[in-house]
């Protein structure tokens, strides 16, 4: 198997300023390839950490990638580095210096001349081989030692994508023969990390040995991939395809979906395919439902809009929530997301709506209603199903779930009442 480490360089990665998204697209990338990343490290920008980085990771694994460092500013030391660690010199490299001239020109239109820190990013060791940044400054750099391939990228996701896109990916793939790595996944609801282990357990423990099982738990659901490797890819594939169809079997009372897809994509989905449109009427997650809707592709095609009732005004003048209703029972009640849920369709004329209100905290919480108490309503004109959630993470978390938690009860309300 070819392997692969990710190093990440930066400060700001370490302390948390900025969060790792790199790596894990990278991995992603590197995996639909047959690349199997084992080792992904993060270290600030200290010399002695980065090098001792790239002495460890070329233990490890045949490719090592580097993200971070390639800046124009004096913390910006991965290139000099590089350049000493391989035992080269600076030279200006012609080809970069042109394009960051027609960047800054051209496309920047700065109307300051190029200033010396912008012309060294066109400056590279000797011993590499450049790699074109078409959408930046910094290209990227390829060295080989040992046998081992070392790829140092910028740390902009945008052009680190690009140059991982244009040259890393296409180049790894003529080097090095890869095997075939095939996933499966499936989504479950209802039930918990641990009674899915125990139901499976026996299914588990037969699996062959170049198929692994996974659980991914989160918001509440479970998903569960199966990954298998091997020389021969329809070999693999038909042994993954049937090994997921057992998997399918047996955890059928809870399954939702056999794609790794989002619960906000699912959901989309069922609309489309019936024609059909939803709305949302948000007070504890602040449009994060509709969010979650609009962030898929084509989404238009079946979201209407939203409202974001948050103070009680908006709950009772634009969705006719009845100002009774908010004086005994609260906003915080079945009662107001029914009412809620009457409001949005009417206002918006959609075939479906949601309908949420709670308490996300950490303040606003009492005894009869602590932090975390979430009504949910879905329907549309004909019926309306309700649901009381206790959540008992931070502010967020608690956002996350009660949004998951309501597309989920959407997606079994549209099953449940779709025609034919």
């Amino acid at each position: 198997m070819i392997t692969a480490s990710i190093i990440t360089i930066g400060d700001e990665l370490l302390i948390g300023q900025v969060i790792d998204t790199n790596s894990a697209w990278m991995a992603q990338q590197l995996n639909k390839i047959g690349v199997w990343v084992q080792h992904r490290a993060a270290v600030g920008d200290v010399w002695d950490d980065i090098w001792n980085a790239l002495d460890e990771e070329a233990k490890r694994s045949n490719i090592i990638l580097i993200t971070g460092g390639l800046g124009p500013t004096a913390d910006d030391i991965t290139k000099p580095l590089l350049c000493q660690y391989f035992g080269g010199k600076m030279v200006m490299d012609a080809a970069t210096l042109e394009h960051v001239t027609y960047l800054f020109e051209h496309v920047f239109k700065r109307p300051m001349p190029l200033l010396d820190r912008n012309r060294k990013q066109a400056e590279v060791p000797d011993v590499c081989t450049v790699l074109k940044n078409e959408r930046g400054t910094a290209p990227g750099m390829l060295f080989e030692k040992n046998g081992k391939i070392f790829i140092s990228l910028p740390g902009v996701p945008h052009e680190m994508k690009g140059l991982m896109t244009d040259h890393v990916l296409p180049l790894l793939k003529q080097r090095f023969n890869m095997p075939h790595i095939g996933h499966r996944t499936l989504l479950t609801a209802g039930v918990g990390e641990s009674f899915l282990a125990e139901l499976i357990k026996d299914f588990e423990e037969t699996l062959p040995a170049n198929i692994k099982l996974a659980y991914l738990p989160n918001y509440g659901m479970v998903r569960l991939r199966l990954t298998a490797n091997g020389n021969d890819k329809d070999t693999v594939e038909n042994e993954l395809e049937h090994q997921f169809a057992q998997l399918k079997k047996q955890v059928s009372e809870f399954l939702v979906v056999d794609e790794d897809i989002s619960m906000s994509e699912l959901v989309g989905r069922l609309l489309k395919n019936q024609q059909k449109t939803v709305s949302t009427a948000e007070s504890c997650t602040g449009g994060y439902i509709a969010h979650l809707l609009t962030s898929i592709s084509g989404s238009s095609a079946y979201f209407m809009g939203s409202v974001v009732s948050y103070d009680n005004s908006i709950k009772k003048n634009v969705l006719g929530v009845e100002e009774k209703i908010l004086e005994t029972v609260g906003a915080v009640s079945e009662e107001t997301v029914i009412e809620m849920l009457a409001g949005i369709l009417q206002v918006m004329k959609t075939d479906y709506a949601i309908a949420v209100s709670g308490i996300m905290g950490p303040d606003g919480g009492t005894e009869d209603k602590p932090v975390g108490t979430v009504w949910i309503a879905v329907g549309n004109k004909e019926y309306t199903e309700t649901k009381k959630i206790q959540f008992r993470f931070d502010r967020q978390r608690n956002i996350e779930l009660t949004a998951i938690n309501a597309l989920n009860l959407l997606r079994l309300f549209i099953l449940k009442n779709s025609i034919g």
